[in-house]
């Protein structure tokens, strides 16, 4: 993985920068020794790790505004960053770049029951949105796994996604508006509580833009009514292609989930481990399917979707009969990532999405590619969307096992791309994919993409190296005929 060539020009001005910024953000706002910014050199991807030149933590969108007008001004490089639990490296902080972090805008603004929604600031949890509504019977619908963690500022940036996104949708379908601040230092404001604006879809733009269009400072989400009844059923089969078979059956015949996940045998024996939630450990794959809605509408569909598992060779099938046996169901996929982290070193996980009809044909490829790069995978992932989520185990320790780890991930994506799908589903490009944007996109796709860009940031300050495997100064794309050209890049440090 590479990044753009540090500015030493601008490294040699750091203590200027940092009194600048210090004049901005008083106080303890700005950090400039190396172990106070330890914290900040990596995110969920952590096998990749840069200290940044300066970290500022801002507390109001004025401020905000002040430090990307200054940075512009002074041609500065700016990383957004949140609670730093993307798995793309999205918030992987540059050598002379400022660390933009937003921990300090942690506070719900407005709950609006009459509109069903709520204001935020972008460092509010995605769990604390629920946890401030649900004593009056509402809840946001996008559920991360990591969402006891993850900001709601972070979501926007990467779209992410959950366990309930195949019937509530991802994050741009619950984002009603958004603060929005430029590298210039303007304040735009797009959206509100109504459910639809005319002109451009900037909301759509923003939502999913990780980082390299602007800085999000408030946000306005959709809140929904908890179902009046929830029931999952825990099916267990013999091979994860008969659990394939049925997510396609069932949404085939009209029945849309409020959840459906599958986890492969190493996954589900990590998780039993783990939490001991009553999974069956013989079964090749495992799928929770979640009911919501009134009652009778969901007694009735549980029993349709038990008949068609039965159907498709189902090996067990098990109703939950009370909310404590539903949350235990979910016990274990919820916690299938810090359980996989119990049984090897270090894992990758990957984030491709694929047909729903082609989930047999990619579980197949990818038990050869496992003998292939001689590194076992465990597989968890949002079977009703077709969202994958391959753990790859490996030992970064062990020399080859990054980089063969690096290699298997790349084989799962571009296989994901071959069978009709995207390279990511909710985790974003970051650097983790930005070299295989190619096997998705044309040339002139790239270089269309990188023209909103730089409508939005035509120095190229925000978030550079990140998404695009290749970079343009505007003024080239600006002409008919690209040229091409690739910026100098450096090798990233890797834990």
């Amino acid at each position: 993985m590479q990044m753009p060539e540090p500015d030493r020009s601008v490294i040699e001005r750091r203590e200027e920068i940092a009194a600048a910024l210090r004049a901005i953000v008083p106080g303890e706002g700005v950090i400039t020794a190396d172990d106070e910014m330890r914290v900040y050199e990596t995110d969920g991807l952590s096998a990749y790790r840069q200290l940044p030149m300066i970290v500022v933590l801002p507390e109001t969108t004025e401020q905000v505004a002040r430090i990307l007008k200054y940075c512009k001004s002074a041609g500065v490089k700016v990383v957004p960053r949140g609670a730093g639990t993307g798995l793309s490296g999205g918030a992987l902080p540059l050598a002379d770049g400022v660390l933009l972090g937003l921990g300090k805008f942690n506070r719900i603004l407005e709950i609006d029951y009459e509109n069903r929604a709520v204001v935020t600031q972008p460092g509010v949890t995605n769990l604390g949105i629920t946890h401030a509504v649900q004593d009056d019977g509402f809840y946001y619908a996008p559920d991360p796994s990591s969402q006891i963690a993850c900001s709601i500022g972070g979501n926007i940036a990467e779209n992410s996604g959950g366990v309930h996104s195949l019937k509530y949708g991802l994050t741009t379908n619950n984002v009603l508006g958004v603060e929005f601040v430029t590298i210039d230092g303007e304040i735009l404001r797009f959206g509100g509580k109504h459910l639809e604006a005319d002109g451009y879809d900037f909301l759509g733009l923003i939502t999913g833009s990780e980082g390299l269009l602007g800085v999000v400072t408030e946000i306005t989400v959709r809140i929904l009514r908890k179902p009046t009844t929830a029931r999952a059923v825990l099916v267990g089969f013999p091979t994860a292609e008969a659990a394939g078979a049925c997510v396609a059956d069932v949404i085939g015949a009209g029945i849309i989930p409020g959840g459906m996940e599958m986890m492969d045998n190493p996954a589900i024996n990590a998780a039993e481990d783990f939490v001991h939630a009553g999974y069956p450990r013989d079964a090749g794959a495992l799928l929770i399917i979640e009911l919501d809605g009134p009652e009778v509408e969901v007694d009735y569909l549980i029993g349709r979707v038990k008949e068609i598992a039965e159907a498709n060779g189902a090996t067990e099938a098990r109703i939950s009969e009370n909310e404590d046996e539903r949350n235990n169901f979910w016990a274990g996929r919820k916690a299938a990532f810090p359980a996989v982290g119990r049984i090897t070193p270090d894992y990758m996980c990957m984030d491709g999405t694929i047909p729903r009809k082609q989930l047999p044909e990619i579980l197949s490829r990818m038990s050869e590619m496992s003998k292939k790069h001689n590194l076992r995978v465990a597989n968890v992932f949002h079977a009703g969307d077709g969202n994958l989520h391959p753990l790859i185990l490996f030992d970064a320790n062990k020399e080859g096992e990054l980089e063969r780890a690096e290699a298997f991930g790349a084989d799962i994506l571009t296989a994901c791309v071959e069978l009709g799908g995207v390279l990511t589903g909710e985790h974003g490009v970051g650097i983790e994919k930005r070299d295989l944007m190619g096997e998705m996109f044309t040339e002139s796709d790239l270089n269309q993409q990188q023209r909103v860009k730089c409508a939005f940031d035509p120095e190229g300050l925000l978030n550079p190296g990140k998404v695009f495997p290749q970079l343009h100064r505007c003024a080239e794309l600006g002409r008919m005929h690209i040229s091409g050209g690739q910026m100098p890049f450096q090798d990233i440090p890797r834990f």
